[in-house]
């Protein structure tokens, strides 16, 4: 049931976010059907991949009052995770026996860590305003967080389909409130993309194929994160030494020269994952990966999935004694995921392909 508010409130409720440590806070409708028109466009096209959850919620995603009934506006809020200090991003690329890990998961469970900031935020808000029914999303369920960020002001949807600010780029954190509150809505902010095209051109398999729109299927962050079997050839390659997500499509961005460092300490970098050897993280057994990663969005890959990633970049890495003495430790592991990957590494190396 709608709740009318007291008016002026949404600063309030700004502010209160502020203090929890939000970068920023706007407020969006639910009203998203063009939004929706591209996402069944998106579906149809069989750009999600194995991503079934984006289509078994269908329609729904785009709806925020059927998805959570009885939910007059929605509440977004920015959380930056740039880890200050971590090895320069650039670095890492370039040297092929290391280890690239996207930025954002080189800390803490970011779903954690927003989560509980949303459920601060309601619960303050609770105590000012009295009783409102609601409901925290961090990236966990079926929400447009891009299309409703966009909505509420706190930036525009640029070429590579993330969120991006004047004062911020892209490198941050989405989390929503749905709210049965009656609030005013932002305005939403106007486009700087203009003709650039960096994040388009810099994408290593192409995944971007047309402004605004990615095949995730093609995505380095998809292939290494959601996939959840074999990893096709064609584009092991092109993966370097990303084992984990990939940022070039940020990096490029020039709007990333905003990007601020994470205010909280959780997205701190942990286990060294900045600037780590690729033999190191492959040496890692079941049992070392689930206690390192124990608090740590990739934990959610498992083990397996791990070492598939890893044994592609290596692969990718110069033919060192060390390389090729490392696949071959694995060579008979009991997963035939990690094996028909070791397998295609060592055949790389065997076969004298130039990968230095």
């Amino acid at each position: 049931m709608e709740t009318k508010v007291r008016q002026g409130v949404e600063d309030r409720i700004r502010e209160w976010g502020r203090e929890l440590g939000f970068a920023a806070v706007g407020i969006a409708g639910t009203e998203l059907a063009a939004e929706e028109a591209r996402l069944m466009e998106w579906l149809g096209r069989g750009w999600h991949g194995e991503m079934d959850y984006m289509a078994r919620h269908g329609e729904r995603r785009a709806r925020p009052a059927e998805l959570v009934p009885g939910t007059a506006s929605v509440i977004t809020a920015r959380l930056d995770y740039k880890p200050a200090g971590a090895r320069d991003s650039w670095e890492v690329l370039e040297d092929p026996e290391r280890a690239f890990v996207s930025r954002y998961a080189l800390g803490r469970d970011y779903h954690k860590v927003l989560r509980a900031k949303l459920q601060a935020l309601a619960d303050r808000m609770t105590a000012e305003l009295g009783q409102f029914a609601y409901r925290v999303f961090t990236d966990s369920a079926p929400v447009m967080e891009v299309s409703l960020a966009r909505r509420s002001g706190l930036g525009w949807r640029g070429k590579h389909t993330l969120l991006l600010s004047r004062d911020a780029g892209s490198m941050y954190f989405l989390g929503e409130l749905f709210v049965s509150l009656d609030l005013a809505r932002d305005a939403p902010t106007t486009e700087h993309c203009g003709t650039c095209n960096r994040c388009i051109d810099i994408c290593p398999t192409q995944a971007i194929v047309a402004p605004y729109q990615l095949d995730a299927r093609r995505c380095i962050s998809y292939l290494t994160i959601e996939n959840k079997g074999s990893i096709p050839e064609e584009f092991r390659p092109l993966m370097g030494n990303r084992i984990y997500g990939c940022d070039d499509c940020q990096l490029v961005c020039p709007w990333n020269k905003y990007a601020k460092d994470a205010a909280t300490p959780d997205f701190a970098v942990r286990n060294g994952l900045d600037d780590a050897r690729l033999v190191d993280l492959f040496a890692w057994t079941e049992e070392e990966f689930n206690r390192r990663f124990e608090g740590s969005a990739i934990r959610r890959i498992g083990h397996e999935r791990w070492l598939r990633n890893i044994a592609v970049a290596l692969g990718n890495a110069p033919s060192t004694p060390a390389i090729v003495a490392t696949l071959e430790a694995r060579r008979s592991h009991p997963s035939a995921l990690v094996r028909e990957h070791v397998e295609w590494a060592l055949a790389r190396h065997n076969s004298g392909t130039d990968l230095d």
